[in-house]
């Protein structure tokens, strides 16, 4: 996988050029080996892209977002066949133990909770929240089944963005979570699908129409890095703008800690995903759980 994050925004056509993706707008056109990228978004609902691009960005897995005239992400390319293992992967997928997957949903809730905590820690929230959290967190049963996750999301997002705050509202800060969230999410996806799954069969995601489950399973413990952007620089402003969303896409260009090594996030969520797998098929007992706090690289 590469590392460049590649935001097209102003552009005619995307082809393909000797291994390279040519961004022609107008009389200029841009060369970028394509070997090189690791997400592309096309945040241009006019722009024209090529077959032999799509082919060529697919066998390289690199992250294909395409966005909405709202400029939200609306698509992702992904290959059919992203590893010579996949066969065998979805077999184990299928038939991961009930029990192990109750029990790892409990753990990531745990960690969610954690990070979410340390995000208020971060930006001076108050101490009785975070230790009601902290109580949450104690108190988490199997499977989750009394909710935590979402009484802490709900006392977490009203200490971080104000008391009348709504997550889903038509406001910027919703906006600023969404498009940051489906970044992650589409990353995530494309580092599933390289490593031979398929995201559709989730731990605990299980929505019949989400062809999504196991990225947002995996991305949970991610969100709360978007939290902070979005809190830290989108909370008093009236427009999404682009500014925001090039900074959005540009957190996953960052580092994070995960097991005491600073990595970048796309070395991070493989990580992680390595240990989930290696967890589900009885291999392990220890998940490597990333910190929220981005470094630059």
């Amino acid at each position: 996988m590469g590392h460049r994050v590649i935001y097209v925004e102003k552009c005619e056509y995307l082809r393909l050029y000797l291994d390279n993706l040519k961004v022609m707008v107008k009389d200029n056109d841009i060369l970028f080996p394509i070997s090189d990228i690791q997400i592309l978004v096309i945040d241009n609902y006019q722009s024209n892209i090529s077959v032999p691009l799509i082919n060529k960005l697919t066998e390289n897995n690199v992250c294909t977002i395409i966005c909405g005239v709202d400029h939200l992400p609306k698509s992702y390319i992904l290959p059919i066949n992203g590893n010579f293992a996949t066969s065998g992967n979805i077999n184990k997928q299928i038939t991961w133990e009930k029990e192990r997957k109750a029990l790892l949903h409990s753990i990531i809730v745990k960690y969610k909770i954690e990070n979410q905590i340390e995000i208020l820690k971060q930006n001076n929230k108050s101490h009785e929240v975070i230790k009601k959290l902290y109580e949450f967190v104690d108190s988490i049963e199997l499977d989750d089944r009394t909710n935590r996750e979402g009484l802490a999301a709900k006392m977490y997002f009203r200490e971080l963005f104000g008391s009348d705050f709504i997550r889903f509202d038509d406001d910027v800060i919703n906006a600023g979570l969404n498009y940051g969230y489906s970044i992650f999410r589409s990353l995530i996806t494309s580092i599933i699908v390289a490593k031979g799954y398929i995201a559709n069969i989730g731990i605990f995601h299980k929505g019949k129409q989400n062809m999504f489950n196991l990225s947002d399973d995996i991305i949970e413990v991610f969100r709360p890095i978007v939290d902070d952007y979005v809190y830290n620089t989108m909370r008093d402003e009236i427009l999404f703008k682009q500014e925001h969303r090039e900074k959005l896409i540009q957190l996953t260009n960052k580092k994070i800690l995960i097991d005491s090594r600073k990595q970048t996030v796309a070395n991070a969520i493989n990580q992680y995903l390595d240990s989930i797998f290696n967890y589900l098929d009885d291999e392990t007992n220890k998940v490597l759980f990333p910190l929220p706090i981005i470094y630059d690289l």
